[in-house]
């Protein structure tokens, strides 16, 4: 089975590059495809692949942009947020430690007042309220858990808050055993004392505020501290006051955003910021893959739309070059064509003329011979013991039929050489085959060639040109002895078809042709037996001139078993004629 390749190959594919003269690359016609395939496919896709290149890493560097300045944005907003929510507190806790004597703070009821006006004013998240003095000592206290008296004197965060004046801790268990944190404000007394007013602060509302926020790509909102312990719930992170998988980020004044790989490689869009004044470090994470998935698959529809652009061009490329190309090839032959037609009739005329002129130049003594010898023929018979000599008289006999076969010889090829111009007469094709074969009859005995001509009785005179059909069945003859060896066999036969056509098969046991040869047999400088001296015109001609009487040639062939030629010749037709230029 034939590949796509050698169904679709141009004609000029497999033609021979001319190697010599001085334009020998004007007729490198495989050469002249693969430039202007190449230069046009270059010309039109390179700019092509080049926009695309510029637009896709253009577009993706827009998307990766906007979604650093989204989750910039997220952050800050939520930065801003949380300091509010924790100043707001901070503020409350200060401005009664600036409003109420250390006396009033520590009557209970007192306390357990401003704890519910502090949970209604601010919607909940104040949970308790104790006053701590210098010592450390809880000496009031309002709220779930009986710590009145409880000593902190020991703790961290008392220690902090006694030094830097307001100190919002981590979250933290502590005695409830329930996520908190503390915010605590120290008040100097007018004698050189001081005491603490202390506030325990749930974490319901930062895990509200975080779980709110509207993030794509598997967003993830959170907080930590300065070691890394998650101050709230993560979703794909760990739980309250498990350490975060990451590292810390290093300490910035503004918002940070990078793009990090997590623990198992895959790329991340790891925002921060570091909330003023407290241990807490804000982070949301988002998968850049989720967050790339729309330029996804907006890049393989980019991919495909290229693609088949690519695909498109190329074949639109291929195809006009092979057609262009193919058509400047046919042309050239054509152009080659008329000049070797024009190179064969002149050598044909030539040729005929030389021959006439042989033929007369032999004619001439043909005639003193054939005269003296019925003189000497006559002389013979008027003596008598000449006439009574048999062996003179067969002699003579045989001279005399010796001249009149040289004679039907030299008749036959100025016949042949006089064949020029489209001469219409009644011709018996039987006849003129057998003709034909007187000029190749010495070749066929040489070589042991066995030929055998069958001509049905049916089949009439036909009107056509005596020259052009000796010509058509001579190179028919001529290219079946080439294929044949010594002692083959050939057979000519001519029937009337249904159609009123004078079928002539001319059929050999040669060497056959191949398949793939066997569809350009008709084309011009195209042979097989270019290393036996083949030009390719001879088919190539045969073909013309069967086409100039108005008939119609055909092939048919098989490696190793042989060629059979059938020329189809219309009784009455009339040749074709040329078209006047």
């Amino acid at each position: 089975m034939r590949t796509l390749f050698e169904k679709w190959k141009p004609a000029f594919w497999n033609l021979p590059v001319h190697t010599q003269g001085p334009f020998k690359h004007m007729f490198n016609f495989r050469r002249i495809w693969k430039l202007t395939v190449a230069l046009t496919a270059g010309v039109t896709l390179l700019p092509l692949i080049a926009i695309t290149l510029i637009d896709y890493n253009v577009t993706q560097s827009s998307i990766e942009s906007e979604i650093l300045l989204t989750t910039a944005r997220s952050v800050s907003n939520t930065k801003r947020s949380i300091s509010f929510f924790l100043d707001e507190r901070k503020s409350a806790l200060d401005f009664l430690v600036h409003n109420n004597t250390f006396e009033s703070l520590m009557d209970e009821s007192n306390l357990a007042r401003i704890l519910r006006d502090l949970q209604k004013g601010f919607g909940g998240g104040f949970e308790d309220m104790g006053v701590i003095d210098a010592a450390g000592l809880q000496r009031a206290y309002v709220g779930p858990y009986n710590l009145k008296g409880k000593d902190y004197s020991d703790q961290s965060w008392f220690r902090k808050v006694v030094e830097s004046g307001i100190y919002i801790s981590d979250v933290f268990l502590g005695f409830r055993n329930v996520p908190h944190l503390v915010i605590a404000v120290k008040y100097d007394l007018p004698d050189g004392d001081f005491y603490i007013l202390r506030s325990s602060l749930d974490t319901y509302r930062f895990i509200l505020l975080l779980s709110e926020l509207e993030l794509s790509g598997r967003g993830d909102a959170f907080m930590i501290n300065d070691h890394g312990i998650l101050q709230t719930p993560s979703r794909y992170h760990g739980k309250v006051l498990e350490p975060f998988s990451l590292p810390v980020p290093a300490y910035s004044d503004r918002t940070e955003v990078h793009e990090i790989q997590d623990v198992k490689g895959e790329p991340i869009i790891f925002g921060y910021a570091y909330i003023p004044n407290t241990p807490f470090i804000l982070v949301i994470v988002k998968l850049k893959r989720a967050m790339m998935k729309s330029w996804h698959q907006t890049r393989l529809q980019l991919i495909g739309f290229l693609v088949a652009s690519i695909t498109i061009i190329l074949l639109v490329i291929l195809g006009v070059a092979t057609y262009l190309v193919n058509n400047l090839y046919v042309t050239d032959q054509k152009r080659l064509m008329s000049l070797h037609q024009l190179e064969y009739g002149s050598k044909m005329a030539s040729i005929g003329r030389l021959a006439a002129g042989i033929a007369h130049e032999i004619n001439n003594p043909l005639a003193i011979i054939n005269e003296k010898a019925g003189l000497i023929k006559d002389l013979f018979c008027y003596k008598k013991e000449y006439a009574d000599d048999p062996r003179l008289i067969r002699t003579i006999d045989a001279i005399i039929a010796s001249v009149e076969r040289c004679g039907t010889i030299t008749k036959r090829l100025l016949g042949f050489s006089r064949q020029s111009d489209v001469m219409l007469q009644k011709i018996d094709v039987g006849e003129l085959l057998r003709e034909v074969l007187s000029f190749t009859g010495k070749e066929a005995e040489y070589r042991s060639i066995d030929v055998t001509v069958a001509v049905q009785d049916a089949v009439p005179l036909i009107e056509s040109d005596r020259g052009k059909l000796q010509q058509i069945f001579l190179n028919l003859i001529n290219n079946s002895f080439a294929a044949m060896e010594d002692g083959g066999h050939l057979e000519i036969s001519a029937v009337l078809n249904a159609a009123r056509e004078v079928v002539v098969s001319v059929k050999d046991d040669g060497c056959g042709i191949s398949e793939a040869d066997l569809r350009r047999v008709f084309e011009p400088f195209f042979s097989t037996k270019t290393q036996k001296g083949g030009t390719g015109l001879g088919l190539s001609i045969t073909y013309n001139l069967v086409k100039e009487i108005g008939g119609q040639i055909d092939v048919e062939s098989e490696e190793g078993v042989g060629t059979c030629f059938i020329v189809r010749l219309p009784v009455d037709a009339q040749p074709k004629k040329e078209n006047p230029k």
